[in-house]
């Protein structure tokens, strides 16, 4: 009797194995990601270290500026609302050095599911750390689940690049802020035509907006150039109301 009552025991436990390897590694994320504070780079929608370049009619909806550069191009045609262009100067450089703590506080974070290898899209993640080893890479859609809660935070980290293709997107359903998503760039991100992102970008060098692609969040590059062609683009803000009362985005 004892002996069937073991493998009894035995079976459900590897039933209830099988059941958890099958699950989509955000199912199996921990809740233990924490948001950085990013001090007054926070204002900031797009931030670089050195040369900050748009092409085409953008609209930038927070401050845009570089440091320690002090080259700020295409602005006109760019537009900046709700916010300043810095070109140097003790304000960007302040948001630089709070920018650097924040990126190291997300590199420091535990990472709950490696994700070394896989591309993000199609996967619906909850939230957590996420984290790849060397490069990153989004093909196709991303869903973020809140899981019903406002305060829910993701955090990626990435040892090296991050890539995404043309038009591929992220989302957040149930609840989340897509200003309580953080990308930890190990080297720089780029992000191909059409793309719809959201969330926080914070890149060891540079940060490449192709054409028409558009941000929710903010483009912070810690050692390099932020370049971005608005042509097409909706605004790139770091205000989520302001940027859907302004020109709402629907995808098909």
């Amino acid at each position: 009797m004892k002996e069937l009552k073991n493998l009894t025991i035995l079976v459900i436990l590897t039933t209830l194995l099988i059941v958890i390897s099958s699950l989509s590694p955000g199912v199996l994320a921990g809740h233990d990601a924490v948001a950085p504070n990013l001090g007054t780079a926070a204002s900031f929608v797009a931030l670089a270290s050195s040369t900050l370049t748009n092409t085409g009619p953008g609209q930038f909806i927070g401050d845009v500026g570089t440091s320690p550069g002090t080259e700020v191009v295409g602005f006109p045609p760019g537009t900046v609302i709700n916010g300043s262009i810095y070109m140097g100067g003790p304000v960007p450089f302040l948001a630089q050095t709070e920018a650097n703590s924040a990126y190291n506080d997300i590199a420091n974070q535990t990472c709950n599911v490696n994700l070394t290898g896989a591309d993000l899209g199609e996967m619906t993640l909850t939230p957590g750390v996420y984290c790849f080893n060397t490069s990153a890479q989004l093909t196709g859609d991303l869903v973020l689940d809140a899981l019903g809660n406002p305060d829910a935070v993701w955090v990626f980290q990435t040892g090296s690049t991050f890539t995404s293709a043309s038009e591929a997107t992220v989302a957040i359903i149930n609840g989340g802020k897509a200003l309580n998503v953080f990308w930890q760039i190990g080297s720089s991100a780029t992000f191909g035509t059409g793309t719809r992102f959201i969330g926080n970008i914070l890149a060891h060098e540079s940060i490449t907006l192709n054409t028409g692609s558009s941000l929710i969040g903010r483009a912070l590059a810690l050692n390099g150039a932020v370049t971005l062609d608005t042509n097409g683009s909706p605004p790139i803000t770091n205000t989520p109301l302001f940027y859907f009362s302004y020109l709402p985005i629907t995808r098909n």
